[in-house]
């Protein structure tokens, strides 16, 4: 079963020897199986009260990083939602997948 999650990637930008750095949202679709480990993203609420991550997020919200497995070398993401949400959306991926096996 897959599991949809909202992500928060960086874009950078060079322009006149200036770096900028921007936010912004995308859905990703990740396999539960695939996790190998779940963590606290506190920088990214700094950078929410900053007023540097998109304007539509609650004040409140609080990020996860989502580390997968992917053979020789792991994919690190950073979602919305608090490590015990995020894994409670694991949790549910996993035992529908499970009700559909019988």
């Amino acid at each position: 079963m897959i599991i949809k999650l909202v992500e928060i990637y960086e874009t950078t930008r060079t322009h006149s020897n200036e770096t900028k750095r921007t936010y912004s949202l995308r859905e990703v679709f990740i396999n539960p199986q695939q996790v190998v480990c779940l963590r606290e993203a506190s920088h990214y609420k700094q950078l929410l009260q900053e007023g540097k991550l998109p304007g539509d997020l609650d004040s409140r919200q609080a990020f996860t990083h989502v580390h997968l497995n992917r053979g020789q070398t792991g994919l690190d993401l950073v979602v919305v939602g608090s490590p015990s949400v995020v894994e409670d959306k694991i949790k549910q991926g996993d035992l529908e997948r499970k009700v559909l096996k019988g």
